[in-house]
């Protein structure tokens, strides 16, 4: 069947048509890393995870390569280190950490390659100087400037007015500047700071030109797919164009780009004034990570999503619902035609819930479970709180309950309930016993 895919570059939908069906070739942004991924991060991670699964289920494990980099050189890291007065390796290694861990607890597959813009700096070097050769960069006052005025198709990824564009990139009006929209490739760094020799001095790439590198060392200088949040269209990913187009001589750097939607919480943007602003790691305290995961899935990747806890309990249930088939199933993954249908049109995640649904009402474990697995749910769905409360105080608590039932003493039964409800624990009674989990 036809892979089709909206592709912002052409603003349409289009059937993918890789470069070589041998070798299909995705990059996509990773984070900076220099503090917890907040849940507006998890949804590239994950988004781009199960398209990375279609993608392999369509050509083969070993004709995929997916490349998703870290930015560890940023003056965000810069800044956290000297706030916390530790080395910036510290940072950086402590928070490359955090995030394994929080996009593995979600599901997602480890990428097959994985650079660090800091192991790639000579790279940037030379592909700034090829810029500056070509015409495309100049040198002013120890910086290297990308010359936006050069590059006669800037601003065909996002389509925007050169005021838009000027409001959008929150441009920097310095006096080493020709224009105010030249871009920064190489800039000075001072002996407190990270910096690597170079033929315009010490200093450090600005943000843009390490993903130009990390793509072309990994994927070649024109790849298949390009993807990022919709925060990345301009001008990350505009720059990342210019630069990668003009170094090259190419039309093209990537031929499909692929951006997910904006993310806000309980409707309202996110953000740390609003106390609003939620990292993976907070909600991976109260929720098993499949949970976050399937949460994420139910709205199209393109369209706006606002995270809700009611979402979240609905999305907890289903997937209860659904693994309560799971004994009934062979312990395989394979995804079903139906939900290849639906991913293979623009990756339509609710369509491929729905068939999943369609399974589950038709009893089919052998079809809904192997490719519950193949989307990278496992039924991990431990309830995350459980294990921080002394589950042996609270089934003794339970015992002391049906005791005082028994003996008919309601005043106690009431008043152990009352006790374990305050803390968070609901008791079920039903014909089997009594069971108990943590409120939400």
């Amino acid at each position: 069947m036809s892979l089709r895919l909206y592709n912002t570059l052409k603003r349409t939908k289009e059937d993918f048509v890789p470069l070589d069906p041998e070798h299909v070739r995705m990059y996509v942004c990773g984070p900076t890393v220099y503090d917890y991924a907040h849940i507006g991060n998890a949804r590239p991670a994950i988004v781009f995870d199960v398209f990375y699964r279609l993608l392999r289920h369509l050509y083969g494990a070993d004709h995929v390569t997916y490349v998703r980099n870290l930015t560890d050189v940023d003056d965000k890291i810069n800044a956290r280190a000297a706030e916390e007065g530790v080395p910036i390796d510290e940072v950086t290694e402590r928070t490359i950490a955090q995030y394994h861990a929080d996009v593995a607890a979600l599901g997602v597959l480890p990428p097959d390659v994985e650079p660090r813009a800091t192991r790639h700096i000579d790279g940037m070097i030379d592909m700034i100087a090829r810029l500056v050769e070509r015409g495309h960069a100049y040198v002013s006052e120890g910086h290297v400037l990308f010359d936006v005025a050069s590059d006669t198709s800037y601003g065909c990824l996002s389509n925007r007015s050169r005021d838009e564009m000027m409001a959008g990139a929150r441009v920097d009006v310095a006096g080493y500047k020709r224009d105010p929209m030249d871009f920064v490739l190489w800039k000075p760094s001072t002996p407190d700071l990270p910096g690597w020799d170079s033929p315009w001095g010490r200093g450090r790439p600005g943000w843009h030109i390490e993903c130009s590198v990390m793509s072309e060392k990994y994927l070649g200088p024109t790849f298949d797919i390009h993807g990022g949040g919709a925060d990345l269209i301009f001008p990350h990913h505009e720059n990342e164009i210019a630069q990668s187009t003009c170094a090259h001589g190419n039309e093209l750097m990537a031929r499909y780009w692929l951006h997910n939607g904006y993310l806000q919480v309980e409707g309202e943007k996110m953000s740390k004034s609003l106390g609003n602003f939620v990292t993976i790691h907070d909600l991976l305290q109260d929720w098993p990570g499949e949970v976050l995961r399937l949460n994420m899935l139910r709205t199209h990747y393109r369209q706006p999503i606002d995270w809700t806890v009611q979402g979240l309990k609905e999305s907890a249930a289903t997937l209860e619902k659904w693994f309560s088939l799971e004994a009934g199933a062979a312990n395989e993954s394979r995804l079903t035609e139906p939900v290849v249908e639906a991913l293979c049109d623009d990756l339509n995640t609710p369509r491929a819930i729905a068939a999943l649904h369609q399974h589950y009402g038709d009893g089919d474990a052998g079809a809904l479970i192997p490719a519950l697995r193949a989307l990278g749910f496992e039924g991990n769905l431990a309830d995350p709180r459980a294990d921080a409360l002394d589950s042996a105080n609270i089934e003794a608590l339970i015992k002391a309950r049906l005791a005082a039932r028994a003996e008919k003493n309601w005043a106690e039964a009431d008043r152990i309930r009352d006790e374990l409800a305050a803390m968070n624990i609901v008791l079920k009674d039903g014909p089997e016993g009594t069971t108990w989990e943590v409120k939400r």
